[in-house]
């Protein structure tokens, strides 16, 4: 009787466990949580920042190495992750990073943090169909939830510029897009980075990994871009006045930016008939082996990188002709309003309470989230503008901190600079310059035609006091302010 009771106890408390073991999803033993702290700034007060934490996950990969996205990862101050959804946090360190491709790889030295990790695999081909899962923890405990595959699309990443393969799914779980894995037998098809209504966005695995071996191959030059602009073709006319013969096919080349560096020999008005050996239809897609029809886009991101020469085809003066195009490389640093600035604190200056600052797109931010209506239009009607030679950045007199110096000019603001003394001003260290190196009894601030103020004329022998002022009332760095 005691043996039957006992079987019984067993029976009713043991197999609950037994069964609850055998339900563990594998995934546990590859994904971790990263907490992050940064330095979040404040561009309308580029000398004051604050710490932010924000927590996301991470997929382990390799010995030693796991995947995340970079979101997040810039400006950090402290790195910790977390197995198994709870307990011990153990520091991390990034140890390479992609912000344009959006891809970063963390490690701890800790060797116990390692013990019963195993890494995820890869999927090579992402599916445009069928339903996933999105494996994450959730409040210590490892949830796994499904969701339906919608298409794979280009468009522009989530740090960047240009155009990339991404993977939108259906989902109507909340608080998605912070690098939870999207699985599918057995492998990861993805990490997401966004999540708008009932749509998610993912960086496809099979990008991952082929910038990953580039990585580890020392092959990785960084992310390269088309740099043109081009027009659908679908209007014959147009074809047939610029002498194409044959099959109606191809793309217009319209414009292409100026940028340092670039001496590719594409022009505008060409016909981009053929790219990489695949070709391209009247609506600027080709035929991908294995995701069928693709924007040409992502063909400068299909196992390709920046430096790599892609032959192209076009239709020039009545003929067509093969070249050789070179994949110019991704640089924030190219554009005239910076999509990002990363990993560093905001430039600025300031003199006699005016402040100067480069104008950037996470300056723009700082009108909200819907900055592109809310900021002030002259500025943003820069956004979409490229560089050129004689003005490859702008300065923007962004806020002006009273004192009896500046008197009258306490309401100017967001005005973009054109010269300073005579000097043409593009950077701040020019800006500098132009303050430091005159001699004159006055300084003269010029601003770009069309701004509601045409110069302002400051005194320069009471400048140096009045930066000395203003400097000690705010608390101001005093390699960020001009004295002279």
């Amino acid at each position: 009787m005691k043996n039957l009771l006992a079987l019984i106890l067993a029976t009713f408390v043991f197999a609950p466990i037994a069964q609850a073991q055998k339900e563990r999803s594998p995934w546990e033993n590859s994904v971790v949580r990263l907490d992050i702290n940064r330095h979040n700034y404040n561009y309308f007060q580029p000398w004051s920042r604050r710490v932010a934490a924000n927590q996301k996950f991470g997929l382990v990969i390799g010995e030693r190495a796991i995947v995340t996205t970079a979101n997040l990862l810039y400006n950090h101050t402290l790195l910790r992750l977390q197995k198994g959804g709870r307990g011990q946090w153990y520091t991390g360190r990034v140890t390479w990073i992609d912000y344009h491709a959006n891809i970063a790889l963390v490690t701890v030295d800790e060797e116990r943090f390692w013990e019963g990790l195993e890494p995820a695999k890869l999927a090579e081909e992402v599916p445009d169909s069928g339903t996933a899962e999105l494996v994450r923890w959730n409040s210590g405990r490892f949830e796994v939830r499904k969701l339906d595959i919608n298409r794979l699309q280009i468009r522009k990443g989530q740090l960047t510029f240009i155009d990339m393969l991404h993977l939108e799914l259906d989902s109507e779980i909340n608080g998605v897009g912070w690098s939870e894995a999207i699985t599918l037998d057995n492998k990861v098809i993805g990490l997401t980075i966004s999540q708008a209504r009932n749509k998610c966005i993912a960086i496809p695995s099979s990008f991952i990994q082929s910038l990953l071996k580039a990585q580890s191959e020392g092959n990785y030059r960084g992310m390269g871009f088309f740099n043109f602009f081009w027009q659908q073709s679908e209007n014959p006319t147009t074809l047939d006045y610029l002498n194409l013969t044959g099959t109606k096919r191809g793309v217009i080349v319209t414009q292409i930016p100026n940028l340092p560096g670039d001496n590719n020999t594409l022009k505008p008005r060409d016909i981009l008939l053929e790219i990489d050996g695949n070709s391209i239809d009247p609506l600027g897609d080709y035929n991908d082996p294995v995701y069928g029809p693709m924007m040409l886009e992502n063909l400068a991101t299909r196992n390709h990188w920046a430096g790599d020469k892609i032959p192209m085809k076009v239709w020039r003066d009545g003929k067509e002709q093969e070249i050789l195009y070179t994949l110019p490389k991704a640089d924030y640093d190219n554009e005239l309003i910076p999509t990002a600035l990363y990993d560093s604190p905001p430039e600025y200056v300031m003199a006699g309470g005016l402040v100067f600052q480069p104008m950037t797109v996470p300056y723009l931010m700082s009108w909200g989230n819907d900055w592109q209506r809310r900021a002030p239009v002259r500025l943003i009607h820069y956004k979409g503008q490229p560089p050129t030679e004689d003005r490859p950045r702008l300065v923007v007199l962004s806020t002006v901190l009273p004192d009896p110096y500046n008197l009258g000019y306490q309401s100017y603001r967001f005005l973009v600079v054109d010269k300073i003394n005579g000097e043409r001003i593009s950077r701040i260290d020019q800006l500098k310059s132009a303050f430091e190196n005159s001699d004159g009894d006055y300084h003269v601030v010029e601003f770009e035609q069309g701004e509601p103020v045409e110069r302002i004329i400051l005194d320069a022998k009471r400048l140096g006091a009045a930066t000395q002022r203003v400097m000690l009332r705010y608390g101001l760095n005093e390699s960020s302010v001009i004295n002279e």
